[in-house]
């Protein structure tokens, strides 16, 4: 996020009656519903964490232990059993459809 000087966006007015409530502060101005983003929609982080987990999972399957896997990809035990889980609830429900 990048900031913005007030002065060089806001109305005179506007400027003025925003100091009268937070004068010099820092003020973050969240966007509005319409402009928000969900997690990862604006980069590929949320699409590779996906391929990553299903690597995971599939390692996992072929007999690869957990410990492995943690050194394997750089993570600790308990966020390899967290994902294991998740792709195994995944792959559980696909079966019953």
């Amino acid at each position: 996020m990048r900031y913005k000087k007030a002065d060089q966006i806001l109305p005179q007015e506007l400027l003025e009656k925003i100091q009268e409530y937070v004068d010099g502060t820092v003020l973050y101005i969240p966007k509005t519903e319409e402009h928000k983003k969900n997690w990862g929609e604006g980069t590929a982080t949320r699409e590779e964490l996906r391929i990553r987990n299903s690597r995971i999972y599939s390692d996992y399957l072929a007999g690869e232990n957990m410990d492995n896997l943690s050194a394997k990809y750089f993570l600790s035990l308990k966020s390899i059993q967290r994902i294991i889980g998740q792709e195994k609830k995944k792959s559980e429900k696909g079966l019953n459809r």
